[in-house]
């Protein structure tokens, strides 16, 4: 993709912002009045034109002004964006967020919660579908003389919680031994090795029950952690989208989409790059929007994917560095707290 001269440059960056304001088609005239280009608006139409026949504009009616194209996106965010510094009130709130709880789950989902309030797009987070993540906590904690909470802590930083019934008769000495054997047993194994977790026993009836019902949960967790964990928020900032809400059978695609867990999922894992914009999505029910990633770490190893989903008419000037920042800031908490 060639770079534009400085005049168009300025023209194309001045069309996606004033576009990403009102998400109406942007005119000469409108441009050569509120910005300083120096040429007067014929010469801003000529350009205007120029870029459209070179794949940057589109215009969506004959007298109507322009709107940005796919190309024209992709050639602002490698070339025009600026990157504004998400302000201290915004970094407080994220931060805040990504400190709120030490699981992984809910650490995300105050995360997620906030960054989509602050761009009002749909933010998304996954976790690693990773087999070999380790098992680096797992306990049994009673609730009663019928049931009990297993706790599965692993070393990405995500906690699992899973009901388990307790057979009659047991103390919380049993308990204690059961969580000596877990220890020896499921502790420091990696998911893939869990799911095919044998039993131990320990020569006594209700413990060794217990046993075989916390191992077999042990194995389902297992199995259910090796596919992912996927948190969204915001599906209403979608609903509210002009560019939507004109089209009522085009929203409603775009919703179906969304709540797609599985195409979400895949979207996020499957591109290389950090931003797709429109047609260099996979999934032609994506091409409307514009996916910006991010991973986030427990020290090293990545934990998993911080996302913001919008339409294509989206301000990446103030998004991308917002998502940059709650992903650096979540990949802070979990390193600290498992250090």
């Amino acid at each position: 993709m060639s770079n534009l001269d400085p005049r168009k440059n300025a023209i194309l960056r001045a069309v996606i912002v004033e576009y990403v304001a009102i998400a109406e088609p942007v005119g000469s005239e409108l441009l050569a009045q509120k910005y300083e280009f120096g040429v007067r608006s014929a010469t801003v139409r000529n350009e205007l034109a120029e870029m459209a026949d070179l794949g940057y504009l589109e215009q969506p009616h004959t007298s109507a002004g322009r709107i940005p194209s796919d190309r024209g996106y992709r050639y602002f965010v490698d070339h025009l964006i600026l990157h504004e510094q998400p302000t201290p009130d915004a970094k407080h709130k994220l931060r805040g967020a990504a400190e709120d709880g030490e699981a992984l789950q809910e650490l995300l989902r105050e995360s997620t919660k906030a960054l989509s309030r602050m761009t009002q797009l749909l933010a998304a987070a996954t976790t690693v579908k990773d087999a070999t993540v380790k098992v680096r906590n797992c306990v049994i904690s009673a609730l009663g003389p019928d049931r009990a909470l297993l706790v599965i802590i692993l070393h990405n930083g995500h906690l699992e919680n899973r009901l388990i019934e307790c057979p009659p008769g047991l103390t919380l000495n049993d308990i204690g031994e059961a969580n000596e054997a877990l220890a020896q047993h499921a502790e420091g194994r990696s998911l893939r090795n869990l799911t095919r977790l044998k039993t131990p026993t320990i020569g006594r009836a209700a413990l060794d029950r217990l046993l075989a019902t916390a191992c077999s949960s042990l194995r389902g967790a297992a199995r259910d952690l090796t596919h992912g964990k996927l948190i969204t928020e915001g599906l209403e900032y979608m609903v509210a989208q002009p560019e939507f809400k004109r089209d009522a059978e085009h929203l409603s695609e775009v919703l179906l989409a969304l709540e797609d867990a599985n195409l979400i999922q895949e979207t996020l894992a499957e591109q290389p790059q950090p931003v797709t914009i429109g047609r260099e999505n996979r999934a032609e029910v994506m091409y409307p929007m514009t996916i910006v990633r991010q991973s986030f770490f427990v020290g090293d190893d990545e934990a998993g994917t911080l996302a913001l989903i919008g339409p294509t008419r989206m301000n990446y000037d103030a998004s991308i560095p917002l998502l940059d920042f709650t992903a650096r800031a979540i990949s802070h908490t979990l390193t600290k707290l498992l250090k």
